[in-house]
């Protein structure tokens, strides 16, 4: 009697997954304006991505739709340590031309979460509400709703110009200075007791709940989740060198002080 062949042991499994990952979502498919705004809000934050995998979302993007380089793109996140993975958004075309580049076709967003919804029309800013939406690639921002923040990194020493800390994954605690020319990121939020005179980068990776709070609030840079604001436009008087927070409504940053 012939032996039944034994069957070889499997060398690879296919198993389904659910994970949250950046999107890079384009307002235009004009590439030098796209490499130019990536170079403004991302070379002096080296840090903020570790070859995380990302989707390009061009459901906004403006302009010619097969204008977009794949390729050129995929080589421009990389030097900002993102890798492109997919694509969603796109008209038949696009994507058909997004396959050929080696990437993936992304489902779309999954739909708003609980939280109130954001007008469609955004009211104009108040005296305390003000916003630098950026005008080519938003911030990045998760596929579905990131898990809150689990980790809290805390630095107790003041922070010189030069220096950076991020808190990957979690928010951030400064217990002395940040002085001018430092950079704090989170990927939660920033608390910082203490002067904060530098950079303050909060939802880093897209969360829109994150919030920057500071005893004594005069920062030459601040942003939460893509949405910035420089010292070329100043702080309200309410909130300048005073406790303060701030937050996101919509695509506003919402200036609030603190009693």
């Amino acid at each position: 009697m012939a032996r039944s062949k034994e069957r070889a042991p499997a060398v690879f499994e296919l198993r389904s997954a659910s994970m949250t990952l950046v999107v890079v979502a384009l307002k235009t498919t004009d590439m030098a304006a796209i490499e130019r705004e990536l170079t403004a809000r991302f070379a002096d934050t080296p840090e903020m991505f570790n070859h995380d995998p990302v989707v390009i979302d061009i459901a906004q993007a403006e302009g010619d739709p097969l204008a977009l380089d794949y390729a050129r793109l995929g080589a421009l996140l990389r030097q900002f340590k993102m890798v492109a993975a997919a694509v969603r958004g796109g008209s038949p075309e696009q994507m058909a031309a997004a396959a050929e580049a080696g990437l993936g076709e992304a489902p779309e967003a999954l739909p708003p979460s609980t939280r109130a919804p954001t007008p469609a029309v955004a009211p104009a800013p108040s005296a305390e509400a003000a916003s630098a939406p950026a005008p080519v690639a938003a911030a990045a921002a998760p596929v579905q709703a990131a898990p809150a923040a689990s980790t809290t990194l805390i630095v107790d020493k003041p922070l010189r110009s030069g220096q950076q800390v991020y808190a990957r994954g979690g928010d951030l605690v400064v217990l002395a200075a940040v002085n001018f020319g430092a950079e704090v990121i989170a990927d939660g939020s920033i608390h910082v007791y203490a002067p904060l005179r530098g950079k303050a980068i909060a939802g880093a990776r897209g969360n829109n709940d994150a919030r920057i709070f500071s005893t004594c609030m005069e920062p030459e840079l601040i942003s939460i989740a893509g949405t910035y604001r420089t010292t070329d436009n100043p702080l309200p008087d309410s909130v300048i060198g005073k406790p303060a927070q701030i937050r996101l409504d919509g695509e506003r940053l919402v200036f609030e002080p603190l009693n």
